[in-house]
């Protein structure tokens, strides 16, 4: 069975959710369990950091598109940090720069969804 942890933190109003492994169609589960969770608590403002995840598959990929539209019709989103770029050449690939924001790392992520609540 493939190598796979995802893990979730509270920085301030954000959760950040840490990757580390292969996720695939096997994995992809534990990661929907995790955005259920969030999404139970009340908690729409999401950053996944990617820094220790080596493989992404399509059905990775699937359970971001699956969960964007919630977080977003409850003023929150998607985004992603420390990329690996054999895992950010797969996003870009497949378009996902045009529909979410990328960061080189996880803090100015999460300045990004301060300086939303600012303005």
């Amino acid at each position: 069975m493939a190598d796979f942890n995802v893990t979730t933190r509270g920085v301030g109003p954000v959760r950040v959710i840490d990757l580390k492994g292969y996720l695939d169609a096997h994995t992809a589960p534990e990661l929907e369990q995790e955005f259920n969770k969030l999404i139970d608590h009340n908690d729409y403002k999401v950053v996944v950091n990617f820094d220790e995840l080596k493989y992404i598959s399509s059905a990775g990929l699937g359970v971001f598109m699956a969960y964007v539209e919630t977080m977003r019709e409850n003023k929150g989103d998607i985004k992603f940090s420390n990329m690996q770029d054999d895992v950010f050449n797969i996003f870009d690939l497949l378009g996902f720069p045009v529909l979410y924001e990328f960061f080189k790392d996880e803090k100015e992520a999460i300045e990004k969804f301060n300086q939303k609540e600012k303005s």
